[in-house]
C-alpha cells in the first residue's frame, strides 16, 4: 500500500490539498426524471435513495495535487506503463509518428504515444498553465492509489448524484433546467459541430480550471462537463431496478466502473451526458484526456 503522509504534509504546489465540504445527506430521487437518457445507460427507473452525511472535495483533483502525490510516492500511472493514452484529435501535441492509431467507432480519439497526466496532449505538451486544471489520463486504479495516499476515497455513484443536485429535486442540470440560462455558459462542454469544429464559446477546447464557472448550491465546482469523474461503483445498466434504498454502492462486480458528469467533449448531438442523472462507464484500466476524478473524505 502506498504511504499515507500526515495531513499537514500532504500538499500540492501552492498550498494544501482540498478541504472537503460536509454534505448533510438525506433522501432524494435518483435517475432521469425527463426520460432523456440513453436506454443502454440505465438511468431509469427513477428511485428513492438515501445517503448518509459525507464530505466531498469541492473540485476535481488537479494537476498540482496529483503532481504532489507523484513526487511523494514515485507513482507511475497505467498510461505511463502502457506507453500511450487516448487524446482528442484536435488536442494532439506531438509528431505524426506519435499517433499510433484511431479508436474504431470513435475516430476523434487518437491513441498517442507519450500521452500521460503530465503530457495531456502527447509528448510535445506539458502542464504549463494547467496546474489548476483537473488531472486527466488517470485510470480508476490510479485514482484509487491517489485516494489511498491522500487519506480519501472515491464517491459512490449515489453520493455523486446527490452532491451534483446541490439539494434541489428534479433538475435536469446541476443549476436548473436550462442549459444556458440568460445566455450564460454554466459548464465546459462542446459548442459547434462535433467533432470537427469547436467555437469554444465557453472559452475552452479541452479542460478548464477545476474551479471554473459557478459552483452549485453545495459549493461544488464543475459537476457537469470539463472531465468525467470516476466513481467507486461497478457499472450495470440494470442496477437501478434492484438498487437498495440506503447507501447503494453498485453491483458486486462488473466490467466497467461508473463515470459521472460528462466532459468537454459532450454535445447534445451524440453525448447528452452532462445532465445530472446521466451515467456512463469505462474499463478500470482505461485513461483518456477527458477523464479525471473527485475525492470524498474517508469515513
Amino acid at each position: 500500500m502506498l504511504p499515507l503522509a500526515p495531513p499537514s504534509e500532504r500538499r500540492a504546489p501552492g498550498g494544501a490539498l482540498q478541504e472537503p465540504v460536509l454534505l448533510p445527506g438525506g433522501e432524494f430521487a435518483m435517475g432521469d426524471a425527463f426520460d432523456e437518457g440513453y436506454p443502454a445507460d440505465g438511468e431509469r427507473p427513477v428511485h428513492r435513495v438515501r445517503v448518509d452525511p459525507f464530505a466531498v472535495d469541492p473540485a476535481a483533483v488537479t494537476n498540482a495535487e496529483f503532481a504532489a502525490f507523484v513526487e511523494d510516492t514515485g507513482y507511475v500511472t497505467q498510461a505511463e506503463r502502457y506507453g500511450s493514452s487516448a487524446v482528442f484529435h484536435l488536442a494532439v501535441a506531438g509528431p505524426d509518428e506519435a499517433v499510433l492509431g484511431r479508436v474504431e467507432g470513435t475516430p476523434w480519439w487518437c491513441t498517442v504515444r507519450g500521452a500521460t497526466w503530465a503530457h495531456p496532449g502527447g509528448p510535445a505538451s506539458d502542464l504549463d498553465g494547467l496546474l489548476d486544471h483537473p488531472v486527466v489520463h488517470v485510470s480508476h486504479h490510479d485514482a484509487l492509489a491517489y485516494c489511498r495516499w491522500a487519506g480519501k476515497r472515491l464517491l459512490t455513484e449515489a453520493e455523486w448524484e446527490y452532491a451534483a443536485r446541490g439539494g434541489h429535486a428534479g433538475r435536469r442540470f446541476a443549476w436548473g433546467d436550462d442549459l444556458t440560462p440568460g445566455g450564460e455558459h454554466r459548464c465546459n462542454i462542446w459548442q459547434g459541430t462535433f467533432p470537427t469544429h469547436s467555437t469554444m464559446a465557453d472559452g475552452y477546447l479541452t479542460t478548464a480550471p477545476a474551479r471554473s464557472f459557478a459552483p452549485n448550491d453545495f459549493g461544488l465546482w464543475n459537476m457537469a462537463g470539463n472531465v468525467w469523474e470516476w466513481c467507486a461503483d461497478w457499472f450495470s445498466p440494470y442496477y437501478y431496478r434492484r438498487s437498495p434504498q440506503d447507501n447503494p454502492a453498485g453491483p458486486r462486480f462488473g466490467q466497467g466502473r461508473v463515470m459521472r458528469g460528462g466532459s468537454y467533449l459532450c454535445h447534445a448531438s451524440y453525448c447528452h451526458r452532462y445532465r445530472v442523472a446521466a451515467r456512463s462507464a469505462n474499463a478500470p484500466e482505461s485513461s483518456s484526456g477527458n477523464l479525471g476524478f473527485r475525492c470524498a473524505a474517508r469515513s
